[in-house]
């Protein structure tokens, strides 16, 4: 048998927004890519029968299952994609791991620095019988961010001074929103602190090749009440409702803060999703002693480079367009100048984790890194609730 005969059988949990990127991105990876092992997509699982089966027959899932259990312990699945809610992704992830599956767990990790320190202590285990896990930052996929992160290594900015990060969002501002899981805190973690400032946290990491040391932040919570969603009765009491309707928000609404990056990096960081006519806003600047380098989502096919040592008659911001075929992931493309999409940094995702499992070798990020992040969200939770200047706990130290 051949290597490119090798089939990895995929079951995934969870079929809503997330399930739905990951699986056009696993209906697409093997025509797209020439991989080492071709994917199939065996399973998926959740909880309404209806709905799951409605999901499997639109995502084009082979067979379905309410019980993820069930999925797990299944002969047919090798691989298990968590794209659950955070508050089952340590439950998850132990059980398929313990069963020899290949792990492919969606951000944040975990809802808390102890349950991602067992999920890493899991993943490390499993490592030894050679399974691989791998959780899914996919912004690390889009070209411009890798070509952003070459770079950076290549020496182009020189030394590195100064760090700008915003993830901005308004899908909540209307205080008639109804309360659904993300922003109740036994579900999510955290608000937009662990839902999108999770991402510019790892983006500008990645990018930098630094780790972010300490932190000062604040945050906050603009609306405290909301209704409940349409036939959530259990819900009331679940999220303490207080008859009427409505339940308690407990998570933060935005998140502000800044750091300091090892080498004396400096680093402001701003996730909201009360970013009044923001719809999914990232921007990432990287400020150098020989240039500055600028990512922005809404142009994902865009780098901006100032490069300092052009004569000064010819220094101002150029724009990169990332669409050729030596940019990272774009040879398996379009022609030069056709774009790319959001919904193309996922593909990226499962061709790295496809390659890595098949061969043998170890994804990135690593649940370790994905640990990582999880020790700076909990360094600035405590920082805000403590008004106080916080140190990042070394991911040594909790393993």
């Amino acid at each position: 048998m051949s290597s490119h005969d090798r089939l990895l059988r995929v079951g995934m949990v969870g079929y809503a927004f997330m399930g739905a990127a990951h699986s056009q991105a696993w209906r697409t990876v093997n025509r797209v890519y020439d991989l080492p092992a071709r994917v199939r997509m065996a399973l998926v699982c959740g909880r309404d029968e209806p709905k799951v089966a409605a999901a499997a027959d639109r995502l084009g899932w082979a067979g379905y299952t309410t019980d993820w259990r069930r999925l797990v312990e299944s002969d047919d699945v090798d691989v298990v994609d968590v794209c659950t809610p955070g508050d089952s992704h340590c439950e998850i992830t132990l059980a398929a791991l313990a069963a020899g599956k290949h792990v492919l767990c969606e951000k944040p990790l975990a809802n808390s620095v102890d349950e991602a320190r067992e999920m890493v202590a899991a993943a490390e285990r499993a490592r030894a019988d050679g399974v691989r896990a791998m959780c899914g930052f996919n912004y690390r996929r889009v070209p411009a961010v890798a070509l952003m992160r070459r770079f950076v290594a290549d020496g182009r900015l020189g030394e590195i001074r100064h760090v700008r990060a915003v993830y901005l969002q308004d899908w909540i501002v209307d205080p008639q929103f109804p309360l659904v899981w993300r922003l109740q805190k036994d579900r999510a973690g955290s608000g937009a602190l662990g839902d999108i400032g999770a991402h510019i946290i790892d983006l500008t990491q990645y990018v930098t090749g630094r780790r972010i040391s300490g932190v000062s932040a604040l945050t906050e919570t603009f609306v405290k009440e909301r209704p409940l969603p349409a036939g959530s009765s259990g819900l009331a009491a679940q999220a303490g409702g207080n008859g009427h309707g409505t339940g308690p928000v407990t998570v933060d609404d935005a998140a502000v803060f800044v750091a300091r990056l090892e080498g004396g990096v400096l680093a402001t960081y701003e996730a909201s999703r009360f970013a009044t006519g923001r719809k999914n806003a990232l921007r990432v600047e990287v400020n150098g002693s020989r240039g500055t380098l600028v990512f922005d989502l809404e142009r994902l096919n865009e780098l901006e480079f100032y490069d300092a040592d052009r004569p000064v008659t010819e220094q101002g911001f150029s724009r990169i367009l990332v669409t050729e075929p030596e940019h990272p992931y774009l040879a398996a493309w379009w022609p030069p100048g056709h774009l790319i999409g959001y919904e193309h940094s996922f593909t990226h995702q499962m061709r790295d984790f496809v390659e890595a499992v098949a061969s043998g070798t170890d994804p990135t990020p690593s649940f370790a890194d994905a640990l990582q992040v999880q020790l700076v969200l909990d360094a600035v939770t405590r920082s805000a609730e403590r008004g106080a200047w916080t140190e990042v706990e070394p991911v040594l130290a909790t393993v």
